[in-house]
Formats: C-alpha cells, sequence, structure tokens
C-alpha cells in the first residue's frame, strides 16, 4: 500500500467514526420515538370538542337564534364564508385519533380501537353535516403523499360512518382498555352507548333517505346500549385550568360580549318562565335571588340593520365565562360549562319524534316529558324561584305539556344551547322538512335583515385552499351540488 492508498483508507475510516459520533451526539435519549394512545387521546378529545365548542358558540347557536351577534352579525345575516378553522381544526384532530387507531390495531386493543372510531365518527359527522361532500376515505393519508384527497359523496360517508359505529358496538365489547381518556375515564360501556346513540342521531338526521331506516333506528333501541340517565352524557368536564379550560374563559371581555342570549329564545322561556332562563342567559341586574323578573332579561334580534335590535341584550349565562365583578358559576353552586357532544336530553327529544315517525313503540309525551326533565336537571335549575314547586308542577302548568310535534321541535331547539354544531343541524333539518321554509317552526322566523331571502343557508362554504391545492377534486365536488360553491347549495341530507 502505498502513502496515497494509507492516507485514502485513514480518512475513509475517520470519516465513519465521525459520522456514527455525529450521529450519536444527535441523538436525544430523552426523546420518545413513538407516542403512546394515554398522551394522543386527550390531546384528540380536547381539540376536537374545543373546535366544535367555538363553532358552537360563534356559529351553530347563532344560526339557530338561540344566541346572537352584537359584532361581525355575518353569521346572523345568512352571509356565510368557509369557516376554515372549522374544516382545519376537525381535520386536524383526526391526525390524532388514526394515530390511535393504528396503535390499537398493533396492539390488539379491541376497546381503544373502538374509541377511536367512535371518535372518529363523531368528527365526520360534524365534517360532512357542515360542508356535505368531503374527503373521507383519502381524508387522513398525507403520511402516504396523499396530499390531493378525493372528495366522498356525502350518502356514501353516512353509510360508512353507519358501519363503523356498529363496528365499534362490537369492538368495545371485547378485551383492551382506554389509555388516557378524559372524556368518559375508561368506561367502555358508556363508550358503546355513546356510539349506538351517534348511531340514533345519524339515523334521524337521514330520515327516509336512508333505507329502512325505521326497522335500523328499532333495532338499535331495541337491543343495543344507548345513554340512560344525565350520567351518560357525552361531555368532557374542564378542570379550570389551562389546557383544560371552557374555550371561552380565555376570550377577552370583548370578544365573549359579541354574543348574547337570542330574542327568540327568551320569547319561549318567557312564555313558559322557564327556569333555564337565567342558566342560559344572565339576568342585567346580576341578582339571582329575585327569581323570575321580566326586565332582568332581553333577548337580541337576530340579524344586521337598523330594525334588529342589539343594544341592552343580556349576556350569555354564568357557566359560560368567568365575568370580572359579577356573579360566578361557582357562587351559585355551579360547574363551569361543559364540552358537551351529546346528552341523554337529545336523545330523549330524538325518541320522541322516532315515536311520532312510527319507527318505534312507546309514548310521545312521556319521552317528550323526560327530555325536558332532564335538560332542567342538568342545569340544576331553580324551579321555586320560578314560582313553581318542581318539575312536575312546571310540566303541568306552565303550559309546556306535550300537544304536537313541533313541541319536540321547541324543547330539543332550547336544550341544544351549546351542544357543538346541532342546534344549527337541527334547525336546518326542520327547516327542509317544513319545505324549506321557516313557516313549519312556530318558535322561528327567518332573520331580521338577512342577506339571502329568507333562507337558511344549507351548507359552509369550501376553504379557499382547497379550490388552490386540490382543484381537481374539489370542481368535483361541487358539480355535484349544481357547480358552485355557494351556501345555497344542497348536500345530499338536504335534497
Amino acid at each position: 500500500m502505498n502513502i496515497k492508498q494509507y492516507i485514502l483508507l485513514l480518512i475513509g475510516f475517520l470519516f465513519v467514526v465521525s459520522c456514527d459520533k455525529f450521529e450519536e451526539f444527535n441523538t436525544n435519549p430523552n426523546e420518545p420515538t413513538a407516542v403512546s394512545p394515554d398522551v394522543l387521546l386527550p390531546n384528540a378529545i380536547r381539540d376536537a370538542v374545543n373546535t366544535t365548542v367555538d363553532a358552537s358558540f360563534l356559529v351553530a347557536n347563532n344560526a339557530a337564534q338561540l344566541s346572537a351577534k352584537i359584532l361581525r352579525t355575518e353569521v346572523d345575516a345568512y352571509n356565510w364564508n368557509a369557516f376554515p378553522s372549522y374544516w382545519e381544526g376537525w381535520y386536524e384532530s383526526l391526525t390524532d385519533i388514526v394515530s390511535i387507531e393504528q396503535i390499537a390495531l398493533e396492539e390488539g386493543n379491541d376497546q381503544l380501537e373502538g374509541v377511536a372510531i367512535v371518535l372518529r365518527s363523531w368528527v365526520f359527522q360534524n365534517i360532512t353535516n357542515s360542508y356535505g361532500d368531503v374527503p373521507y376515505f383519502d381524508a387522513t393519508l398525507g403520511a402516504s403523499d396523499n396530499f390531493t384527497p378525493v372528495y366522498d359523496d356525502q350518502q356514501a360517508i353516512y353509510t360508512e360512518l353507519l358501519s363503523q359505529l356498529a363496528r365499534a358496538n362490537t369492538l368495545l365489547q371485547g378485551s383492551g382498555n382506554i389509555p388516557g381518556d378524559i372524556l368518559l375515564d375508561g368506561d367502555a360501556l358508556k363508550w358503546q352507548k355513546f356510539a349506538n346513540s351517534l348511531r340514533l342521531r345519524l339515523l334521524l338526521s337521514a330520515g327516509e333517505k336512508i333505507g329502512d331506516v325505521g326497522n335500523q333506528f328499532k333495532a338499535i333501541v331495541d337491543n343495543e346500549p344507548i345513554l340512560e340517565s344525565n350520567t351518560d352524557n357525552i361531555a368532557l368536564t374542564y378542570t379550570g385550568s389551562f389546557p383544560n379550560e371552557f374555550p371561552l374563559v380565555p376570550l377577552k371581555i370583548g370578544d365573549f360580549d359579541a354574543v348574547a342570549i337570542a330574542e327568540a329564545a327568551v320569547d319561549v322561556m318567557e312564555q313558559y318562565l322557564d327556569p333555564r332562563l337565567n342558566r342560559l342567559a344572565r339576568p342585567n341586574t346580576d341578582d339571582y335571588t329575585a327569581g323570575f323578573v321580566a326586565d332582568n332579561y332581553l333577548g337580541a334580534i337576530n340579524g344586521q340593520g337598523e330594525l334588529c335590535t342589539k343594544a341592552g341584550a343580556s349576556r350569555l349565562g354564568v357557566q359560560y365565562y368567568n365575568y370580572p365583578g359579577l356573579t360566578q358559576a361557582d357562587n351559585l353552586g355551579l360547574q363551569m360549562a361543559e364540552g358537551i357532544i351529546m346528552t341523554y336530553a337529545e336523545l330523549q327529544f330524538s325518541l320522541a319524534e322516532a315515536v311520532a315517525k312510527g319507527w318505534i313503540d312507546g309514548d310521545v309525551e312521556s319521552y317528550y316529558n323526560e327530555g325536558i326533565r332532564a335538560a332542567m336537571e342538568y342545569h340544576e335549575v331553580d324551579f321555586i324561584g320560578f314560582g313553581y314547586a318542581d318539575f312536575t308542577d312546571f310540566y303541568t302548568t306552565s303550559g309546556v305539556a306535550y300537544s304536537e310535534v313541533t313541541d319536540i321541535w321547541e324543547q330539543k331547539w332550547l336544550t341544544l344551547f351549546f351542544h357543538g354544531m346541532e342546534p344549527y343541524f337541527e334547525v336546518r333539518r326542520w327547516y327542509h322538512e317544513s319545505g324549506d321554509s321557516f313557516d313549519g317552526i312556530p318558535f322561528l322566523d327567518p332573520a331580521c335583515g338577512n342577506t339571502n331571502s329568507d333562507q337558511l343557508p344549507l351548507k359552509f362554504l369550501y376553504p379557499g385552499e382547497e379550490q388552490s391545492l386540490n382543484a381537481i377534486n374539489y370542481n368535483a365536488a361541487i358539480s355535484n351540488i349544481g357547480g358552485s360553491n355557494e351556501q345555497n347549495a344542497r348536500m345530499w341530507l338536504v335534497q
């Protein structure tokens, strides 16, 4: 070996050794190479719920006229856009959910896989109900370099969601555990009830568009576990400190005050002297000892323009914001608001409507009565302060007792306050069932001064980035709804 060959060999050896040392130096022994489900699951739940609470505060409650915008009144005026933060927030939460599902499959953890499927299905219910045809089957394949997912037909998405939830119901009866479950504390039976109750929600939303819908609904009610009381409510309880605090609490006062209780909601509750009034709204005097005093509550008129009165409207209730210098929720022995996904009360009204439709056996009024009672119990209302001895006294003397199907709609509407996107989804369903008119919804009128010819918007617009980054699939999606990305386009649910 000559001197030149020796030098080259020495350089090569030093290069290999130095690379090994460099890689060793740049490896952090304290940084995990994989994230466990007990870390992923809390983040997935929190992100998805927080996105949905925000959507309820800024869009769904206002579109349903349970609350009203005081500032930035585009939602009230039916001048809608893509609301891209919700598109992004829901899809981003799916990243962790899909990772959890993959870990569950690898570990053979049936219960964790079932939880991931239920969460994924609920998130997709929000996405497709808001936008219509959306990426579903390709939606979480970015790791496989699929950055232009196909938009799937909403009917196909619904079919798949119902199938997946049935599968989750079976998996949750299997082996394994649910680490990091901040929603239902690792209780697999409660996740089963969530899965099956969500199936009922989907079936009611689609109605006769799904073949044999009545028999499918009845089979679940008769044979599967569903929500049985308020202890089964699917709601994230916040601890009160970052990052586990109700999403409205960190808002600036002006941002919280941009939304007030709506006149439509106040009118219905005052009609019955409904004790939920001082839970959903804050009395203007901030006096909770006086019971019902009419002047204490003023609703804002949804809409925009000089005729749409906003001044003096009452703020949202004490559970939704720790207002400085005023009564706090804990002063009244109340907990701060939860991140609601679904409640037992909501389900009772769905069952009442299913009886009215002839899908299941039972007594409409019994389910209806139980729905109101459960909603009152959930809000820990003050019956005596509003002149009633108890719930039975309220039901029998207030005028709220059942007489027709629209009574179910009215009471379910009040119950859905801050139930994510459901206030808007349900009002849209009733609007469509009433011939695309508010005439069939006795407790609602078109928003004052609206810019949409008194028509309730039927969908969110697709985000602008989809048009530029996923153009082929975006164009195919809008061709299925008439060729235009606009709020009155008809998704499958409202065709």
